[in-house]
């Protein structure tokens, strides 16, 4: 078995953001020469998220609306994590909704992406580099 690991990251200039990096992971499944095997995608900070859906703007604002709801943002005086001088306790809640990571089969040397699958960077509480990992396994 074979092992490929490759860093991306990301600093977006708003609070909240969501970056489709289906093209990276492709790229670096291809990088790899891994034709059969997994790739994992996982954010490697506590206040991001990697998930797979439609890259559809309606459905990206349904997500920010809907994450909204559940986790506002405001009064930032709610969330007990902000009383140690932090004003993202929303955003730990919403990467815990969204997920950490993904994996999704190689097969032939490409991602087993079912119709309209893409894969997605979510971001709650940016403005600095934060990083996903890439880690692809097998044959």
């Amino acid at each position: 078995m074979r092992h490929h690991r490759q860093e991306l990251t990301f600093t977006l200039p708003t609070r909240r953001g969501f970056v489709n990096i289906t093209p990276q992971v492709a790229r670096a499944v291809a990088e790899s020469g891994i034709a059969e095997g997994m790739v994992l995608v996982n954010a490697m900070h506590i206040t991001a998220s990697v998930f797979i859906n439609d890259d559809e703007s309606g459905l990206h604002a349904d997500y920010e609306r809907w994450l909204e709801e559940l986790a506002p943002h405001e009064p930032v005086g709610r969330y007990a994590h902000n009383r140690t001088g932090e004003d993202n306790g929303d955003a730990h809640l919403k990467r815990q909704i969204m997920g950490r990571e993904v994996v999704v089969a190689i097969t032939g040397g490409k991602l087993d992406l079912g119709p309209w699958e893409q894969v997605f960077y979510g971001e709650f509480d940016g403005r600095r580099p934060k990083r996903v990992l890439i880690k692809i396994m097998g044959d």
